[in-house]
């Protein structure tokens, strides 16, 4: 896998670089804002990109608006996306096209090595992953809509998603069956209206629709 990362942080660039070559991912380049990061993926194609949400020079969106922007040109282009708190907006923006393969993790599970490349491998295969503590934050709003139609288990089913677990890693996690699992996405796909002709990733899908309902 060859990756392009944006970062400022000189020591946390090193330490991504570092982490990575340790598990035969290529860093392809590192920039430092948003029109480096357009440039380099411009350059390089990579497998995947790797972001921080603030970027010089105002430090606010950058990063996250130049991954939208690759999105655009590149559909289905995985990026991940690191940020220094919880901000939902930016989490539920990235999922908006429904395609997957996008990730958004705090800077802190950098250091907890094997998730963080745990991340980064899903995204890169398509997948979608946020961070545990966006989604403990998610828990704590009241729900709305057709989210509030869901039962405990389904929401629990529905948050092991939103982590990027599969199936069988959900049915771990749970101690149930993965038929049981298949069940409840079933039901949730059903609850949140999104039939096998959705013309996005159903599990985005259902992933977005939390995030709706607990923005």
């Amino acid at each position: 896998m060859r990756v392009v990362i944006a970062e400022d942080n000189v020591l946390l660039s090193a330490g991504l670089e570092l982490i990575l070559s340790t598990r035969d991912i290529e860093v392809a380049e590192v920039v430092t804002d948003g029109p480096g990061l357009l440039a380099a993926v411009g350059r390089h194609e990579p497998d995947a990109v790797i972001a921080d949400v603030r970027l010089p020079p105002t430090f606010h969106d950058e990063g996250v608006r130049a991954a939208l922007e690759l999105r655009r040109e590149r559909p289905g282009l995985p990026v991940l996306v690191l940020s220094q708190y919880v901000e939902k907006i930016y989490a539920r923006e990235l999922l908006s096209d429904g395609s997957g393969a996008v990730g958004y993790l705090l800077k802190d599970r950098v250091s907890r090595v094997g998730e963080f490349v745990d991340a980064l491998t899903r995204v890169a295969a398509g997948g979608t992953v946020m961070d545990p503590e966006v989604v403990a934050q998610l828990l704590t709003s009241a729900p709305r809509g057709p989210v509030d139609s869901l039962t405990a288990r389904e929401r629990e089913v529905l948050t092991l998603m939103a982590r990027g677990l599969g199936n069988g890693e959900i049915a771990a996690d749970l101690v149930i069956t993965e038929n049981a699992v298949h069940k409840h996405i079933g039901n949730i796909f059903s609850k949140l209206s999104l039939p096998t002709t959705a013309p996005g990733h159903r599990r985005v899908l259902a992933v977005l629709a939390y995030l709706d309902a607990n923005a």
